[in-house]
């Protein structure tokens, strides 16, 4: 106790006062922060902001995280971008102008911006810095922390001379309650707030709140500098029960009837199923008015929204309002992500029991190749037992099992095989297909200068793939989702084999080999329809054949006792002779072989060959296979003419095996057997050729079969002979003299064999089975990524559709750059589908802003073929109302669009008063009238009133000054923001 009551043992317990006090750190952090934004001295400019530069102006920010010990805070600093005023150094900056905020709080141009911070609605400044809580941190209730932060913006604006206004956020957020300060030279503006949630009933008008004005300013002076007064009500439109649908009731007679916009198959549906403009917010506004012109107390009050001489409106639109495009797209989407196969989807059970009591499924193809079946070849072909298989299984199934509707079902393959509806016979079925297809071609070169679909890789809009997407997407969404698009794809693949089998064109495609251009998927079906043209033409050739032969054999006499049986003629005979003995074996069962020899589609030129080549000899008869001759040539080992021989035409080809012969080859290496071996691959079309030629031109050479196919590798050049003559004398190239040349060792392993006897660089039957397999083990999932462009082309064709009805710009637009963006995302082989969701997305809020626009013209009358200058004068507003936060009403009430308006609070007015509503509302004018005792507006949902003058104050002898007041009276809450101007050098 002793040395605690030592006086040298204080020495230690000294305090330093000049360190600084965590609060003193946080003025001198504030101070640095406005240091750096440049916000020290005088920034203030003559020039008054634009009326209605706050919302169309473009708002900067700026933000900092600043510590009051381990409490944090964000500093923000809003500013509106102006343009720089030039200094020409004649501008010099008076010392006792007032500081912009203070000139702010007088300027009319801006009052009531429709978007903007709620400081700058309430106190009309373009430029202040806010210091307010971190995210996680508690809000600012007590008075004495909220008296703290006030003195310490207070030493920081004096400290550093700023003169912008610095605002502090307190209470909760929720509240939107600021406090803060303004200070210039000799001048200071405090900025106060007043929340409540009830409006006290002695300031719910306009005589009260000018009585809180006047004593706050507390001016002494007789008379009182006068009020200038701003008001605006706002009246929320929410009933428009007395407007059509959005959607057409749906019919319930039709087959596809009872759904809310249902469509034919082939069409997406379009539009929204609610309202899609929740409320239409009015707001009349007095802009200049003064104490003594108008009367508005608790019991009288001249403010009538028909006599404001301002209006505008602006409309809040519903959220996310369900759009029937956009949920075909989004359901249809979903389908990617299934991992079900159709097997697991449709149940294998089914199959199974079906497959005991139809056994001829599985024995097919042995059926098929039985020797000794005594059934008709007709009866045994494997789509005739598909087909019955088929009835089978929907004798057996159950209505309520049946994933799909027998009649929408039917509907469907109608749709998608429009065909099968004039089968009569199977050559009435050729020709009608046939017809069907050129249709189609006529159709597409109408529409060839639409080439969207080349730039989606989907497909053209009147094809085979386009309305097969359209079906799925529609079964999907309408009829029975993921189960009902696997019966239908089931269905679909049993209608090709179905045509496969029996030699029927799939319409909607057009002719020639696939267009690498499109999906693989239309790139399937179109190498699935060049099979079935070869296996036409290959069938038709031999019947034409054999009916020639058939007339020979009758006819007597004539070369047929001169010429020797053709090659072909042994080959058919013996072809005849076998499946004469076989009856149960079918022609196209030969067609697997390949040690037999196959006819091609060049027998359809070669059957005129007889009648060129009768008259001639027995020297020529073994030439075959010829088409005409060859520009005058001759052979070089004989006079004979060059003949261009009739050859087999390459084998169309996907782009799944173009790739997969391109990995083939690619695997083969660099070394040189793999690359003897490469080019003996790629020479397959080339040995075809010359063993067509060789039967085509007896006792050719290879530099014959030169001449003809590659001319630019047969050098010919001018010598002189013995005799002094100059003659012509030709060489192969050098490129065919090299050693191991490719083409040397194809002409000498190439045999005489006219294409017709060839082994088929084609095979259709092989490369259909692929096909159909193909097609049959694709999962649904699967089928929707194939299908996905073409359901974006559809939609984007469709909004196209659309906008063109409604004529607007953003929309339009934006579906231009959707559809480059479209082509982007869909051209990988494996899709964004993060992207594509987005892209989806995107596509859906074109379709709600269209659907907005509808409702609009709807509601404001505006009609299709309408002109007029009222009628452009509509159309103008309700564009605007859906790109602008705002749009002004001209001529107020009195106004084309003010008269709608009018009428549309009447009507909603009455039918919430049940009031029977007047049968021609355009043409009574007395709607106001004394009889009326339904009023034409509701009360107004919100009023502000604004409150302006510019006193002397605390002093009569101190400098006059900016005052303001800002009241919000709504049906819960009530807000008084105040600016209040004080001199502090003469007070």
């Amino acid at each position: 106790m002793a040395a605690d009551s030592d006086p040298e043992s204080e020495v230690f317990e000294i305090t330093d006062f000049t360190t600084a006090s965590e609060w003193e750190r946080f003025v001198s952090r504030v101070e640095e922060v406005l240091n750096d934004w440049k916000l020290i001295g005088n920034s203030a400019r003559n020039v008054s902001p634009v009326k209605g530069e706050y919302t169309s102006g473009t708002w900067g920010e700026k933000s900092q995280d600043i510590n009051f010990a381990d409490f944090k805070f964000y500093i923000t600093h809003y500013f509106l971008k102006q343009e720089c005023e030039k200094d020409d150094g004649k501008d010099k900056v008076e010392e006792d102008v007032f500081p912009l905020a203070m000139q702010d709080l007088l300027c009319m141009n801006n009052d009531f911006p429709p978007r903007a911070h709620c400081l700058v609605r309430w106190y009309g400044i373009r430029e202040f810095v806010v210091i307010a809580p971190g995210t996680n941190c508690e809000a600012i209730v007590s008075e004495s922390k909220c008296n703290l932060l006030l003195s310490s913006i207070s030493i920081s604006l004096a400290n550093s001379g700023c003169q912008v206004p610095m605002f502090v956020q307190i209470q909760q957020k929720w509240r939107r309650m600021y406090a803060g300060e303004c200070q210039g030279p000799g001048v200071r503006t405090d900025f106060e707030m007043v929340h409540l949630r009830k409006v006290p009933s002695q300031y719910n008008h306009l005589s009260g709140l000018l009585d809180i004005f006047k004593s706050k300013i507390g001016c002494t002076l007789s008379p009182l500098p006068p009020v200038n007064i701003a008001i605006r009500f706002t009246y929320i439109l929410q009933d428009w029960q007395q407007y059509s649908w959005p959607q057409q009731p749906p019919d319930f007679d039709t087959l596809l009837g009872g759904e809310v916009g249902g469509v034919e198959f082939g069409k997406l549906p379009f539009g929204a199923c609610e309202e899609p403009i929740s409320e239409l917010h009015l707001a009349t506004t007095w802009p200049h008015l003064t104490e003594g012109i108008v009367v508005d107390n608790d019991v009288y009050s001249d403010l009538d929204p028909l006599q404001a001489p301002h209006w505008s409106v602006r409309v809040r639109t519903a959220e996310n309002p369900q759009c029937l495009l956009g949920d075909f797209l989004t359901e249809f989407f979903k389908l990617c992500c299934r991992k079900e196969s159709t097997e697991e989807i449709l149940g294998r059970g089914l199959a199974e029991e079906e497959g005991k009591e139809n056994s001829d499924i599985s024995s097919a193809l042995s059926k098929l190749t039985e020797p000794a079946a005594t059934v008709p070849i007709s009866k045994l072909s494997v789509s005739n037992m598909v087909h019955s298989a088929r009835k089978h299984i929907r004798r057996h199934r159950h209505i309520d099992e049946s994933p799909l509707n027998i009649d929408i079902l039917n509907s469907v393959l109608l749709y998608l095989f429009p065909d099968a509806a004039v089968e009569k016979s199977s050559e009435n079925s050729k020709n009608k297909t046939a017809q069907s297809n050129a249709y189609g071609e006529a159709e597409q070169d109408k529409k060839s200068d639409d080439k969207l679909f080349l730039q989606l890789k989907s497909a053209p809009s009147d094809s085979l793939t386009y309305r097969l997407a359209l079906c799925v997407c529609l079964v999907n969404y309408s009829y029975g989702g993921l189960r009902a698009v696997a019966h239908l794809w089931q269905e679909f693949v049993l209608e090709l084999r179905y045509r496969w089998e029996n030699n029927y064109l799939i319409y909607g495609l057009a002719g020639g080999p696939p267009d690498l251009r499109c999906s693989l998927l239309h790139q399937k079906l179109q190498m699935l329809n060049c099979c079935i043209e070869r296996k036409r033409a290959r069938d038709e050739a031999r019947k034409v054949l054999e009916g020639s032969k058939e007339r020979e054999r009758s006819v007597s006499g004539g070369c047929q006792n001169v010429r020797p049986i053709p090659q072909s003629s042994t080959a058919m005979t013996a072809s005849t002779s076998t499946r004469e003995v076989s009856p149960g074996k079918s022609w196209d069962s030969w067609s697997d072989s390949e040690d037999e020899f196959f006819e091609c589609l060049s027998d359809q030129g070669e059957i005129e060959a007889p009648h060129t080549e009768g008259e001639k000899g027995c020297s020529k008869s073994k030439a075959e296979g010829r088409l005409h001759p060859y520009n005058n040539m001759t052979l070089l080992n004989s006079k004979e003419p060059l003949y261009v021989p009739i050859t087999q035409e390459p084998a169309p080809m996907t782009e799944d095996l173009l790739e997969e012969q391109s990995e083939v080859l690619a695997k083969l290496g660099t070394s040189a057997e793999g690359t003897h071996l490469r080019a003996r691959m790629q020479s397959a079309c080339l040995l075809s050729d010359m063993e067509s030629f060789k039967a085509a031109n007896p006792g050719c050479v290879l530099e014959d079969f030169v001449r003809w196919y590659s001319p630019r590798d047969y050098v010919e050049e001018e010598v002189v002979d013995e005799r002094g003559n100059t003659v012509v004398k030709g060489e192969l190239s050098a490129r065919m003299k090299i050693p191991g040349n490719m083409w040397v060792e194809a002409w000498e392993t190439a045999r005489v064999t006219p294409a017709r006897r060839q082994r088929r660089l084609f095979d259709d039957t092989k490369e259909a089975e692929k096909v159909l397999h193909y097609l049959a083990v694709q999962k649904p999932a699967d089928l929707t990524r194939h299908l996905l462009p073409c359901i974006i082309h559809a939609a984007i064709l469709k909004l196209k559709e659309e906008e063109s009805t409604e004529d607007i710009p953003s929309v339009k637009k934006d579906i231009q750059q959707a559809t480059c963006q479209a082509s982007k995302l869909l051209h990988p082989p494996n899709h964004d589908y993060k992207k594509l969701e987005d892209f989806i997305n995107q596509l859906m809020a074109m379709e709600t802003v269209i659907t907005r626009a509808r409702s609009l013209k709807a509601k404001f009358a505006i009609c299709e073929g309408e002109q007029g200058e009222d009628t452009k004068e509509l159309e103008k507003f309700v564009g605007s109302l859906l790109e602008e936060p705002e749009v002004v009403v001209l001529g107020a009430g009195q106004g084309p669009a003010g008269s709608i308006i009018h009428r549309l609070f009447v009507n909603a007015q009455r039918a919430a008063l049940l009031a029977p509503l007047e049968e021609d509302l355009g043409r009574d004018k007395k709607l106001t009238g004394g009889s009326n005792k339904v009023p034409d507006f509701p009360s107004p949902a919100g009023r502000e009133i604004l409150l302006r003058t510019c006193v002397p104050r605390p002093a009569p002898y101190s400098k006059a000054l900016p005052q303001r007041l800002f009241c919000v009276l709504m049906r819960e809450e009530f807000r008084l923001a105040g600016a209040f101007s004080s001199d502090t050098s003469f007070f």
